[in-house]
């Protein structure tokens, strides 16, 4: 076989564009992951401003109350053992893809949604709450700090719920391809980041403000 047939051979073509074909796949799993760890690096910088402007502002209550007078903490931490729970769980669907189990990803995925459901359905009461006694973002510059950043972290975690839930249905119709499971692997990121910027939030906000 001279070195022209060789190439031109038929199997040889179709093994070739397989292997062209798997290594493209592979490159768009690792940009995808890479360009999405670029974006929760911008995030960290968005949160970074958000905790720096309630650090400068948290004593700029213009007459109103403070985090002492406001803040339950009891209520805080059954939102925050919502979210920390929620993370345990989507690491158990983590674990389930790996083992190629699509009805516990499901399971595990559908318990972390009612699980965010919850955290949010519980900062929007306090949210009602605060704005009804009069202690709106409006009324200090504490009070417009302290929503601006506890609302910015409940849209993400609401943005989370809604791509978790494309997700499942992706999962549904599709199983656990290779893209679908590099697209749960990019949320698993982002829900565990809210969980840290929220221990920041609880730490800083509620923890030091109640103190």
């Amino acid at each position: 076989m001279n070195i022209q047939t060789r190439f031109t051979d038929p199997d040889v073509l179709l093994i070739t564009e397989a292997l062209d074909h798997h290594e493209v796949h592979h490159d768009d799993g690792s940009i995808t992951t890479l360009g999405f760890w670029i974006y929760l690096m911008s995030d960290c910088i968005l949160f970074a401003s958000l905790f720096a402007t309630f650090a400068v502002l948290r004593g700029q209550t213009a007459g109103g109350p403070d985090g002492r007078e406001i803040f339950n903490l009891p209520y805080v931490l059954v939102e925050t053992s919502c979210l920390l729970v929620s993370s345990f769980t989507y690491g158990m669907a983590m674990i389930a893809v790996g083992q190629k189990q699509q009805a516990w990803v499901l399971r595990w995925l559908g318990l972390t949604l009612l699980l965010g459901m919850a955290f949010v359905a519980l900062e929007v009461h306090e949210f009602i709450n605060l704005v009804a006694e009069g202690n709106g973002p409006a009324r200090s510059g504490f009070l417009s700090a302290f929503f601006t950043l506890v609302a910015t972290h409940g849209l993400h975690v609401t943005s989370g719920m809604i791509w978790m839930v494309v997700l499942m249905a992706h999962v549904l119709r599709r199983g656990l391809t290779a893209a679908n499971q590099t697209r749960l692997m990019c949320l698993s990121l982002f829900w565990h980041f809210l969980d840290i910027v929220w221990i920041g939030v609880f730490t800083v906000v509620y923890l030091l403000g109640a103190a």
